[in-house]
């Protein structure tokens, strides 16, 4: 996915590039923060059915809001379509590659009932802490408790969200991807609920691994997230993981022969 040939390289779009990232990361800020206090104040209150529904709702609402911001005023172009079609598929595992800081952004302002398997330094954030942990998101620094708490969310009808990789894509888009790891078989597997993946494909590493949070984007920045194949639940989640990896780098690696993506009905 390229924007090259479209691009402006006038002073002025650059000019309009910075504006729009400044735009960009504060809408994020104020879109977190204005929900930090009310998070702070009812994870104690409410009951968890309660706290852990309403959590969620207001990640994807204000996640939606903020994408749209993103479209408006700062060239960005996001094809999210496809996901609308898991909404109602029951649970599951969804398993995405990792380019860039707004990939779980994107997927979580279409999904009302996603479950993210966090970085626990990400959960102490004070910027997204307080709203993940209302939302009953998982945190990953206790594998064996995450699986647990995964396995349950998912009995209760939730959709676990999880980036293989652990990290962004280092090298992205020449680097397709990271190897994995089998947090995603492990999950999916004491579970018994299948894998979904998604195929995150952006036009410039923005916000990539490596790349300075000060650093303008490349605008107009093109995004589009497609279902992937649908996996059974696994059985053994060593070779799972390698199949994975194959298949991830198979569908976003250029050179290598396309595959044909299919989703369960």
């Amino acid at each position: 996915m390229s924007t090259a040939a479209t691009r402006p390289t006038s002073l002025l779009w650059s000019v309009y590039e910075h504006l729009a990232m400044v735009v960009g990361l504060s809408a994020l800020a104020l879109v977190c923060l204005s929900w930090t206090p009310p998070a702070l104040a009812l994870y104690p209150l409410l009951p968890r059915p309660l706290g852990r529904w309403l959590g969620r709702q207001a990640i994807m609402r204000g996640f939606r809001l903020y994408v749209g911001i993103l479209r408006l005023l700062c060239a960005c172009r996001f094809d999210l379509s496809e996901i609308d079609a898991l909404r109602d598929q029951g649970p599951m595992v969804i398993a995405a590659n990792h380019p860039s800081l707004l990939d779980a952004v994107l997927i979580t302002s279409r999904l009302p009932n996603a479950v993210c398997f966090m970085k626990a330094d990400l959960m102490d954030n004070p910027l997204l802490g307080a709203g993940a942990r209302l939302a009953r998101y998982v945190r990953n620094d206790n594998l064996l408790t995450a699986v647990l708490n995964c396995r349950r969310e998912l009995q209760q009808g939730a959709q676990v969200l999880i980036f293989p990789e652990g990290t962004r894509t280092r090298g992205y888009p020449a680097n397709p991807i990271n190897p994995l790891s089998r947090s995603t078989a492990l999950i999916a597997a004491r579970a018994e609920v299948p894998v979904q993946t998604l195929i995150v494909e952006f036009s410039s590493p923005y916000l990539g691994k490596g790349w300075p949070i000060w650093r303008r984007p490349l605008l107009p920045l093109t995004c589009r997230i497609r279902l992937g194949r649908r996996f059974e639940a696994p059985r053994n989640p060593g070779a799972f993981t390698q199949e994975l990896e194959d298949y991830f780098r198979a569908m976003l690696d250029p050179s290598s022969p396309p595959m044909a993506s299919s989703a369960a009905a």
